[in-house]
């Protein structure tokens, strides 16, 4: 089978799978749950097709092709109008725009950040790795006693203070840490860069950039270069003041269900003898 032809009958089973989701959905609902009328008894659950096309502001030709499986090029305005109308939940608003083979649009949030509980039983759980958890401008969250041995007491740092990226840059003594700080620097920017974009004129986060280009000469000379990089994990040498000169594997994970929280685990590898030192500083 060709590539083109391959393609194609990939694109068809995902309008099925689209269309299907879309009338169970329908399905589920009815007339009182999204304030219309419960009127005469129904032969078949749920919405009718007019009611659905109604509530979204479509048409009611157009929202069939969509059940039917029909090649339709749906907007992710129209797609955010079928979620609201059919009251999905985030994950199946998700699972609606994966199906449609559009991206999703993220709101920008604001505000505090919470770190569910779940979050901190596993930083707690994971006693051979150092772990923390970030959020969406890389402040330190939360993090375990293997994190606070290798790096620091965060409770100390307060405000900016406890953002990965002040530390990298205004932080003389985490920066003394990190044995490759030029390279370390550079990629923790462009991923900074590319994690944050979407919070581009948010008042902390301009706040953050405008303290560090204050304090920072290097700060100020590559930050404006707008690199961009997106990296699941890259390798860190660490030079503690206690045991010396440490490898580990560092690993940025996105937490399911937020668009915003990230843990970050270092693995200590066995170059430098890492394991045997991190056992003997958390001991």
């Amino acid at each position: 089978m060709g590539t083109t032809t391959k393609s194609r009958t990939d694109g068809n089973a995902r309008l099925r799978e689209f269309g299907a989701f879309l009338r169970s959905r329908r399905e589920k609902l009815t007339p009182s749950m999204v304030g219309l009328p419960d009127g005469e008894r129904r032969r078949t659950p749920g919405l009718r097709r007019e009611e659905v096309a109604l509530l979204a502001g479509v048409g009611t030709t157009w929202y069939s092709w969509l059940e039917q499986g029909r090649d339709v090029n749906a907007s992710p305005e129209a797609l955010l109008r079928l979620a609201d109308a059919l009251k999905l939940d985030p994950a199946e608003r998700q699972h609606l725009f994966d199906l449609a083979d559009k991206p999703h649009p993220v709101a920008r949030t604001s505000g505090p950040e919470y770190v569910p509980e779940s979050l901190h039983r596993m930083l707690v759980s994971l006693t051979g790795q150092p772990a923390m958890v970030v959020g969406r401008r890389w402040d330190v969250l939360a993090w375990n006693r293997a994190a606070e041995v290798l790096f620091g007491d965060y409770s100390r740092l307060q405000g900016d203070e406890r953002n990965i990226l002040s530390m990298i840059f205004a932080n003389e003594k985490h920066r003394r840490l990190l044995v490759d700080w030029v390279e370390v620097a550079q990629t923790s920017l462009a991923m900074f860069r590319a994690d944050t974009a979407r919070y581009a004129g948010d008042p902390d986060l301009e706040r953050l950039v405008s303290s560090l280009a204050r304090s920072s000469a290097e700060f100020r000379e590559w930050w404006p270069r707008q690199d961009v990089l997106r990296k699941l994990s890259s390798p860190k040498r660490i030079r503690h003041p206690l045991c010396g000169l440490m490898a580990f594997e560092n690993v940025a994970l996105s937490v399911l269900g937020s668009s915003d929280l990230k843990l970050a685990v270092y693995t200590p590898l066995a170059e430098e003898d890492t394991i045997a030192k991190l056992e003997a500083l958390l001991s």
